[in-house]
């Protein structure tokens, strides 16, 4: 019960502080704090799938060093591929798990076991949600429902505060554009101010 008011209180505190911000870095690293210190573990990180590489990039991490982060990249196609693409998936022992693209890294950071879930939105992949354990864990269907639902509340929130810096850029733009307009609306010309009746050339001509 005690585990599970945790959970609640965590859902709740994530949200409302993913609500107030407009960072998608902000929002991950909300995220991965809060599961970390939620299900007292060795930490959390939040990946972006970048389409071009196929590579999971970090876009936030709590509790792991710089240097396995920086172990090398991570293959979408080969790091846990299966939870990017079945759901998700627990492995229990990484220093026995052929699902692993780095284990024997995994193991001097002093991991155990791993949980990854995919992070999806509207069918689309947008990157993975990874919890690491320093003693091995037997996932419960409750832990994963409770990664699970923070992953997709941050993808959903990423994926908004994204497209809302892209629409401000976009308003950026359109402001300059209408000033840019404005100028040349107001500005005068050498012919400002000559009747309708003359030309040019003729106005010039008139005696003053």
């Amino acid at each position: 019960m005690k585990e599970q008011i945790i959970n609640y209180e965590t859902f709740i505190r994530v949200s409302n502080a993913i609500s107030h911000s407009k960072e998608p870095e902000e929002i991950a690293l909300m995220t991965v704090e809060g599961i970390k210190t939620a299900l007292a573990i060795k930490g959390c990180a939040l990946f972006l799938l970048n389409s071009k590489t196929q590579e999971l990039e970090v876009a936030s991490s709590y509790g792991l060093s710089e240097e396995y982060l920086n172990k090398g990249p991570v293959s979408a196609l080969h790091s846990i591929a299966e939870s990017l693409k079945d759901g998700p998936v627990a492995i229990f022992d990484v220093a026995d798990d052929p699902r692993l693209q780095y284990p024997e890294e995994a193991q001097k950071e002093g991991i155990a076991s791993i949980l990854s879930v995919p992070i999806q939105l509207h069918g689309k992949l947008l990157g993975a949600l990874r919890v690491y354990s320093a003693e091995p864990w037997e996932f419960t269907l409750a832990d994963v429902n409770f990664v699970s639902g923070l992953a997709q509340i941050a993808g959903m929130a990423i994926d908004m505060a994204r497209y809302s810096k892209g629409l401000m850029a976009s308003i950026e733009v359109l402001k300059s554009l209408r000033e840019a307009q404005r100028s040349r609306n107001t500005r005068k010309t050498p012919y400002e101010g000559v009747p309708k009746s003359f030309s040019p050339e003729e106005y010039y001509k008139q005696p003053y």
